[in-house]
């Protein structure tokens, strides 16, 4: 019996998909079923919240009047949420620039400023736990 590409293919992309979890899962199943069978009681282990399941990240708006850049960050998270604005120029010759870090704190908001020399090209704000 010859076995087609496409089969071999299809269940490699489904190998390739399947979740971590998935396998990280069954392999703790397998653990507590043998636990049990032994006549342990084993009782399932509490998975803590993983830093990305979180809600996290300050809520920013920011304003460009001509050449000036003003951002207001409010984080409403108990986490705190380091933020730098980044600023490119429309200017070839005009120099980009990056903000410190401001740490927003739990039920914070804070001010970012930047400006260019001439005009504005675009604004975004980073987060980092």
């Amino acid at each position: 019996m010859r076995r087609s590409p496409g089969a071999a293919l299809a269940a490699l992309a489904l190998l390739i998909t399947l979740p971590y979890d998935a396998v990280s899962y069954a392999a703790g199943q397998r653990e507590h079923a043998q636990r049990a069978g032994h006549g342990e009681r084993a009782a399932p282990a509490p998975r803590p919240a993983a830093a990305a399941d979180r809600p996290f990240g300050a809520e920013c708006r920011s304003n460009v009047v001509g050449s000036h850049v003003v951002a207001y960050c409010h984080n409403p998270y108990p986490e705190a949420d380091r933020l730098r604005l980044h600023i490119e120029c429309d200017r070839w010759w005009d120099i980009d620039s990056d903000s410190r870090p401001v740490t927003a704190g739990p039920a914070m908001t804070v001010r970012l400023t930047g400006r260019c020399w001439k005009d504005v090209r675009s604004v975004w704000i980073s987060h980092q736990r």
